[in-house]
């Protein structure tokens, strides 16, 4: 199979990766804090918009895909950080197996 062809050129926006840290609130459970990892440079493509109903409340998902260069730990769970947003890693697959590129399917924090 042929390497697949990813224009590293696409990757012009710079975002931090996030992991999430667990804080104790003192009363016996824990918050979600996130602590910066590194900067790199990513490609963000929004690929869907699900809305649904939800305790009677309407909640929205933006997903979106983010493609970067291989990075060594990156992994589910950890974040994008874009200025004010923060897209959760769903999933982080090698699309072609070479270790060039890894495409992270994203979720955006309401």
């Amino acid at each position: 199979m042929a390497p697949l062809f990813l224009d590293p050129g696409l990757l012009r926006r710079r975002a931090v990766l996030e992991a999430p840290v667990e804080i104790s609130d003192g009363a016996g459970g824990a918050a979600t804090a996130w602590q910066e990892l590194r900067e790199l440079s990513v490609h963000v493509e929004p690929t869907g918009v699900e809305a649904r109903e939800r305790f009677d409340r309407r909640e929205v998902t933006v997903t979106h895909r983010v493609i970067c260069r291989t990075v060594s730990g990156l992994e589910r769970g950890q974040s994008f950080r874009l200025g004010e947003r923060r897209l959760i890693i769903r999933s982080v697959h090698d699309p072609d197996e070479t270790g060039r590129f890894l495409i992270c399917r994203c979720e955006e924090e309401a």
